[in-house]
């Protein structure tokens, strides 16, 4: 009889042990579960910081980008009115020269003024526009400003201020090379000049922020001069087809 009651009570035992055991079993269960839980919570946590972190370098990037576009499309403007006005330049040059010849033929010694030396006025000309071209825009600003005062009748005129105009814009004087675009456009509205001071004028709208002249001005480009070189980078700029 008693050694029955010995298997009995061992098994009374376990049987509540066993609860008890599972209950341990289960919590630690639970604790793995939320450590692994966390180490995903923290691996995800890194993934997106990174993600971020990568998304504004982007953004960076884009923006350096961007900036480095502008400055480049500026450059090949310049690099397209000087290939296109080139021409004009040294055809206006002769012909100012031949018509002050003429002019000292016929008038008299007593009232004739001393000319200007198209030699000088060339000169300073080609030397205020290798300094924009050599990216030195304040000095070429002052070289073109200071070329107009002194050749006041020069046929360079238009394609002076024009010039004066980028040199500003280039060295963020804004307002004062609108003023150089608006002075081309009112005064020598047929010269070769006037469509790149129109597209120069949009230019400088668009650095003011001003976007929607800017947009309205390069609209007056492709109606005003269509067949243009300037008219063609106003095209590509409002997303027109050629």
């Amino acid at each position: 009889m008693k050694r029955c009651l010995l298997p009995l009570a061992a098994l009374v035992a376990l049987s509540f042990a066993g609860p008890s055991r599972a209950a341990l079993f289960s919590d630690d269960e639970a604790r793995r579960q939320a450590s692994e839980l966390r180490q995903e919570v923290a691996s995800l946590r890194e993934r997106l910081e990174a993600s971020a972190r990568g998304q504004l370098d982007l953004a960076n990037q884009n923006e350096m980008l961007r900036s480095e576009i502008a400055r480049l499309r500026g450059q090949v403007e310049v690099l397209l009115y000087e290939v296109e006005s080139l021409k004009q330049r040294q055809r206006d040059f002769y012909v100012d020269l031949d018509n002050r010849i003429r002019s000292l033929e016929t008038k008299p010694v007593a009232e004739t003024a001393p000319p200007a030396d198209p030699a000088a006025e060339s000169r300073d000309y080609e030397t205020a526009l290798g300094l924009l071209k050599e990216g030195k825009y304040k000095e070429a600003l002052d070289g073109f400003e200071q070329f107009i005062k002194q050749y006041q009748r020069s046929t360079f005129l238009p394609s002076a201020h024009f010039w004066a105009g980028n040199a500003a814009l280039q060295a963020k004087e804004v307002a004062m090379a609108t003023n150089y675009f608006n002075t081309v456009l009112t005064n020598w509205p047929e010269d070769p000049a006037a469509p790149d001071a129109m597209l120069g004028l949009a230019n400088s709208q668009q650095a003011l922020g001003d976007a929607k002249s800017a947009q309205d001005t390069l609209k007056k480009v492709v109606e005003r001069y269509p067949e243009s070189s300037a008219a063609q980078v106003a095209r590509q700029r409002l997303g027109l087809r050629q």
